[in-house]
């Protein structure tokens, strides 16, 4: 195995540290990594770092060894020089496996769309992608690269996939990049890429906004109503309530009461929340009325119809040719809850979902609807990505709120409620004290 040492006066960090592995590959922007690594070991962390071997053309290993005080992986095989027993090359074998289970997060920083597409694939013929393959501590991936490649569909489409194996992504910033473009593609700031890594470690670092509040009472909805035809039909969607159940379980978890009002779905209920079957709109309508004054937040993230037959058969309706079903608009969830608004808190705050299937009108569509409805914040999605939204573990989307536009990448829903419940005190700290705001649902 190739590797490179440090000068033996650099001392071995305290065992009480932490193992974190920074996996380098091939962009301009490795030369960050010097900072990351540096930074991880300000946060009381002990950075090793593993390189691929094109990623040794923009910084030398011994840079990386010489900050780290560990040796720089590069291979698989010992390179040309170094000893080749038997013993070394069995040595060399299992190293990746070794590595893998010694690490307690991987970070690769920066992550090319060579890279990527080599994790999201399977691939296995270097160093770095062989451990990825082989470790299950949490993995976090800050891509880099030209803007044209970052928004390449297949680019897109393996951070998807990725995001829903459960991979953290740090989404790339904007600006001039080394290419000489403008646009997506710059590897994220050190600190964002360290406080990923704390929080992976750790969970997330700006719990104590629910915790400190031991009032806080966040109404959910979650699921998709159910408007019955006849005794064994109906007229549904396809959300699993994946998103609305991941809300609950985060906030459960950072200290508020939770109260969840579901439609159905095949998922169990976290524990410790206040849970609410409903089946249809009319159903979901009242549970939310009835315990509106209680919650201090309302996030809806449930599917709710918007028609339902005007008339339900009482026997099950017979195959005998086409059949014509007459549809009425459900209870409008929104304008009654508008109308009982003197039974809610003051302030309370209002989180919508709105799921779309047009990437060009998607955000007009959604600050459209975040006027209309008045509410602090609405979730933008767009469910026609494959690999995210519906009957995935995995989601992107855009938080709007009225004053910033929050990018939330590919990632699993559960690090995604996170990032929802992590706006709820900037949001408290510029809401006015609303006496008819309407409570939100997903359109």
């Amino acid at each position: 195995m190739s590797t490179h040492n440090p000068a033996p006066t650099n001392p071995a960090p305290p065992a009480a540290r932490r193992k974190v592995t920074v996996g380098v590959s091939a962009g301009i922007a490795a030369y960050k990594a010097l900072d990351l690594v540096r930074a991880l070991q300000q946060a009381n962390l002990d950075p090793h770092v593993v390189m691929t071997r094109a990623a040794e053309q923009f910084v030398r290993p011994l840079t990386f060894a010489a900050i780290s005080g560990h040796k720089v992986i590069t291979s698989l095989w010992p390179s040309p020089g170094e000893e080749t027993s038997s013993s070394s090359v069995e040595d060399s074998a299992i190293e990746h496996i070794a590595e893998a289970q010694s690490t307690q997060a991987l970070i690769v920083a920066p992550a090319t769309a060579d890279t990527l597409a080599k994790f999201a694939h399977g691939l296995a013929d270097d160093f770095l992608s062989t451990l990825y393959l082989a470790t299950t501590a949490p993995v976090i991936l800050a891509p880099a690269m030209n803007v044209n490649m970052w928004n390449h569909p297949a680019t897109q489409a393996n951070i998807a996939i990725l995001a829903a194996r459960g991979a953290i992504i740090v989404p790339p910033g904007s600006g001039y990049l080394a290419c000489g473009m403008t646009g997506s593609g710059r590897l994220a700031d050190t600190p964002a890429l360290v406080a990923a890594v704390l929080d992976a470690l750790d969970g997330p670092q700006a719990q104590q906004d629910l915790r400190d509040r031991s009032q806080e009472t966040i109404l959910i909805t979650a699921g998709g109503t159910r408007e019955p035809i006849d005794p064994v039909r109906f007229l549904g969607n396809r959300s699993s309530g994946k998103m609305g159940y991941a809300l609950a379980a985060a906030a459960i978890e950072r200290g508020a009461r939770v109260i969840l009002v579901s439609a159905p779905t095949a998922l169990t209920p976290p524990p410790g929340c206040e849970f609410v079957p409903v089946t249809t709109a009319a159903e979901m309508r009242s549970a939310v009325l009835d315990r509106l004054p209680a919650a201090t937040v309302v996030i809806g993230a449930a599917a709710v119809s918007d028609f339902r037959p005007t008339a339900v058969a009482p026997e099950k309706l017979r195959r005998t040719g086409n059949l014509t079903l007459q549809l009425e608009p459900t209870p409008d969830i929104l304008a009654e809850v508008a109308e009982v608004a003197a039974q809610r808190q003051p302030a309370t705050l209002l989180i919508a979902f709105a799921a779309e299937t047009d990437a060009a009108t998607a955000l007009e569509n959604g600050r459209a609807k975040l006027r209309r409805k008045g509410a602090d914040a609405i979730v933008i999605n767009d469910v026609s990505r494959p690999g995210l939204g519906f009957d995935s573990n995995a989601n992107a989307a855009t938080l709007l709120t009225g004053t910033e536009q929050i990018d939330l990448p590919p990632m699993p829903k559960s690090a995604m409620a996170g990032r929802i419940l992590d706006q709820i005190p900037a949001l408290r700290a510029t809401a006015p004290h609303f006496d008819s705001a309407p409570v939100l649902r997903a359109d």
